[in-house]
């Protein structure tokens, strides 16, 4: 445990029955940090966030708080709180009685409570609210009820598990940034567990992205974004679009080798760790120009151009999104103006959108997981009932 880590992570196994969910992973967590650990379900971030709360038991490693070794400790006693997907909310209780439920637990008395229960709800938005049901509620609301009641008992750390999933796309953007803005008033640690990349860019100081129960990499939002490790991680922070292509690498250069699909370029190596030979390529839809094939075209300089034909093309908002055959691959590229089917175009990639990584033998592209961890978690929490 580093000196500047307020939350350890050592080696930490979980597994149920006979497939391993957790596989001696290991995270420090610096106070006063929010941390987003992001990935498709199944890739264990739900376990891992409930082996820190307490209702999951680690079949190995340590896991430790402000020094002090909480592995085997209830979770009552981790000084942590947890906001549930669900909320789970008391519908029989007001507002002022859910935030203080657990305070009421605690034994405070009623002053105590009644005064932090007032301070939250000035600090959540709440104000005037306290004496209606959660049912009287909207769903941004009824989120920042549960926060308020995780916050009421003054936890050193925020769990958060997927709270913002149930909301609208419009109340979500809102809420996350009040979340974010409120953790960062307070100065409190927060992990927060999200399949929705936007979501863990925008709330984040650091991004932890696992993939079948290891880490495969973190960082700072844009680190993560515009320099990934893997295959993996580029195609889960949206480098969707995926070509095979072939090269030879020396004196700081990337010299790609013309195809059917593509034309020769020679690229920056850009201190990547790359080897000649068979090359993973992947991009952004926003992150490529389309053009006119049959028009004269200047030869690309610092970038890639693959050739191919339109097969359909959309507006989802802001940018037209074209279906674009290349070779035997189709690729999702966006465009200020549409291109008729069927037209011959020229995708042009620039070096610095575009990810290489030796070709690995295998799918590199996030897949769901047979297993649902989370669901998982809750037949074993259950079984433990």
């Amino acid at each position: 445990m580093g000196k500047n880590d307020f939350v350890s992570v050592e080696q930490i196994s979980v597994g149920y029955g006979k497939t391993t969910v957790l596989d001696g992973l290991d995270l420090s967590i610096r106070k006063g940090e929010f941390v987003a650990l992001l990935g498709s379900s199944g890739c264990g971030k739900t376990t891992l966030l409930r082996a820190l709360a307490g209702f999951v038991k680690p079949d190995a490693g340590t896991i430790r708080v402000d020094g002090e070794d909480v592995t085997r400790l209830p979770p009552d006693r981790r000084g942590m709180a947890l906001v549930f997907q669900s909320y789970a909310l008391w519908p029989h209780m007001t507002v002022a009685q859910n935030i203080g439920y657990g305070l009421k637990l605690r034994g405070t008395p009623r002053a105590g409570i009644d005064r932090r229960v007032g301070e939250l709800q000035e600090l959540l938005g709440l104000a005037g609210l306290g004496s209606r049901k959660p049912t009287a509620l909207s769903g941004g609301q009824r989120q920042r009820v549960a926060l308020g009641r995780a916050l009421a008992v003054d936890p050193s750390i925020l769990l958060l598990d997927e709270p913002l999933s149930n909301l609208d796309a419009r109340i979500r953007l809102k809420v996350r940034h009040d979340i974010s803005a409120l953790q960062k008033r307070l100065g409190i640690t927060a992990v927060h567990v999200t399949h929705d990349r936007e979501e863990a860019m925008v709330m984040a100081d650091r991004i932890v992205i696992l993939d079948a129960g290891r880490i495969a990499q973190q960082g700072a939002p844009e680190e993560v974004f515009n320099r990934p490790a893997s295959p993996f991680v580029a195609a889960f922070m949206g480098a969707e679009n995926v070509i095979a292509l072939n090269g030879s690498v020396g004196g700081g250069r990337i010299a790609i080798d013309a195809s059917d699909a593509n034309a020769k370029a020679i690229l920056p190596l850009d201190g990547r760790n790359l080897k000649s030979g068979g090359f993973e390529a992947r991009f952004r839809t926003e992150g490529a120009q389309l053009i006119d094939d049959g028009m004269p075209v200047s030869e690309a300089v610092d970038a890639l151009d693959l050739f191919g034909h339109v097969e359909a093309a959309s507006y989802p908002g802001g940018a037209w999104r074209h279906s674009v055959r290349v070779g035997d691959d189709i690729m999702l590229i966006d465009a200020a103006r549409p291109c008729a089917q069927g037209q011959a175009v020229r995708v042009r990639i620039p070096a610095k959108n575009l990810f290489l990584f030796n070709q690995q033998g295998r799918d590199s592209r996030p897949q769901p997981s047979s297993l649902n961890e989370g669901g998982a978690a809750r037949v074993l929490e259950a079984s433990h009932a």
